[in-house]
């Protein structure tokens, strides 16, 4: 079959999406998503593993209804804000610019995120890096306290903490993650915060939000296409598991959604329940079955096998857990191959475009990323 003229078919546009600085954001394989989706009679699709919600708000912008779905509460904020949002966004300045306007106070965050800018460096007299200077975790500890004395409904609420959480991040002091900060204060870290109105889909479609078990969403018969981006984790056994886990990597979003002042532990502040002995999710489990395999490899084989949508696009990156071979058996297994995209990420181009068994060869190439549309059988 040729390829070539599949190559013209595809795209390389995608309609606008936000989110934070993000490791597995799929911003740059949004118009290869789409591109498959299409190719498929589906109205309805499930972002299984949704975090930054960028793959929901593509899939929404384009005339999808979607079921945004993973377990982080921020990413359920991000969902209630940028899906179920029914506003103009104009309709929104004065919340965000009350919020704005509220006078820096010295709380909980400035306490335990916030330092002095020390000459250019980000470490303390306590020998600890923060994530932003004090001028912003004031003004964070305000904001924070004004949208809990607002009593917003939960969409608008979502609003204002996505509104707060992008804001943070223009002006953090970390290099996308927050199990670790830089030891010299970045550039952006000195500019101050200020909230602006997120860009809100407004599509007409209504939308669903939750925060559910894979295992249990995939059992409703209500959407045609799945698409899958679990947390593979990486396949570098000298990693802790600690430093591939989202709940590691992005606890300051969980504790700004709650404000719940938890218990935290490490150089970073991390939230107590994201210490190294905590497994979120199946999917960055590490260990071997009693049969040998890995755990998290044979949960992507039972998310393929129960998920009741015709079709499944899944992605696949050459440093998860989960070896080719695996992969491959577990896809040839539960159902037909319908197309694979490969792409080098790092350069940022379509490597190629794969057929059944083919992706195969360059899967231990390193910064490669598949997509597979699967249908099932």
């Amino acid at each position: 079959m040729r390829t070539d003229a599949l190559f013209d078919d595809i795209v390389i546009e995608a309609p606008e999406t936000e989110g934070v600085k993000y490791i597995g954001s799929k911003m740059k394989l949004l118009p290869f998503i789409l591109e498959l989706a299409k190719k498929t009679d589906a109205r309805t699709v499930l972002d299984g593993f949704s975090g930054t919600t960028r793959v929901s708000q593509a899939l929404a912008c384009v005339g999808y209804k979607v079921v945004a779905n993973d377990i982080a509460v921020w990413s359920e904020v991000f969902g209630r804000c940028y899906l179920q949002a029914n506003r103009e966004r104009k309709e929104y300045n004065d919340l965000i610019g009350h919020l704005n306007s509220v006078k820096p106070i010295d709380g909980w965050f400035s306490e335990k995120y916030g330092g002095l800018s020390n000459a250019g460096s980000s470490v303390q007299e306590d020998g600890y890096k923060r994530i932003w200077q004090i001028h912003n975790t004031r003004k964070l500890d305000a904001v924070r306290e004004e949208i809990e004395r607002l009593s917003l409904s939960p969409v608008d609420k979502s609003v204002a903490l996505t509104s707060l959480i992008l804001a943070l991040d223009r002006v953090d002091n970390t290099l996308g993650h927050y199990a670790a900060y830089l030891q010299s204060w970045s550039p952006r870290s000195y500019n101050n915060l200020v909230l602006k109105v997120p860009k809100i889909v407004l599509s007409g479609e209504k939308h669903e939000v939750t925060r559910e078990n894979i295992f249990h969403i995939i059992k409703k018969s209500d959407f045609d296409l799945a698409y899958f981006d679990p947390p593979y984790g990486s396949n570098n056994d000298k990693m802790p598991p600690s430093r591939v886990r989202y709940a590691s990597y992005y606890h300051i979003w969980t504790t700004i959604c709650l404000n719940d002042t938890p218990v935290l532990f490490g150089k970073a502040n991390r939230r107590k329940d994201t210490s190294d002995v905590v497994s979120t999710s199946i999917f960055e489990e590490f260990r071997l079955n009693e049969n040998g395999k890995f755990v998290a490899v044979e949960a992507i084989k039972r998310l393929i096998r129960e998920t009741r949508a015709r079709f499944i696009l899944l992605s696949y990156s050459s440093g998860g857990r989960a070896t080719a071979e695996e992969l491959n058996e577990v896809l040839t297994e539960t159902g037909r191959i319908v197309e694979t995209i490969e792409l080098d990420y790092r350069k940022n181009v379509m490597a190629s475009m794969k057929w059944t068994n083919e992706w195969l060869r360059d899967s231990e190439q390193p910064n490669r990323e598949f997509l597979f549309l699967l249908e099932k059988t």
